[in-house]
């Protein structure tokens, strides 16, 4: 369900983003989101670093330009 929300935003030209536990908790689920597309993230200030730096390898295998 999250990648269809994700893929209907995209196509209705919306920016889309989260906030909540998942994405902190989980990186893999972090990484999920990076590959559909998602355009924002937020996260607990506990797991900032470790978070950022699995998006950004999922960036940069997706060969996504790095904001």
């Amino acid at each position: 369900m999250v990648a269809q929300v994700i893929k209907a935003a995209r196509k209705a030209g919306r920016k889309i983003g989260i906030c909540g536990q998942a994405p902190s908790d989980f990186p893999d689920f972090a990484k999920f989101l990076v590959k559909q597309g998602i355009d924002s993230i937020s996260l607990n200030p506990d797991t900032v670093l470790s978070t950022t730096l699995a998006i950004i390898e999922q960036e940069k295998k997706l060969k996504r330009k790095v904001k």
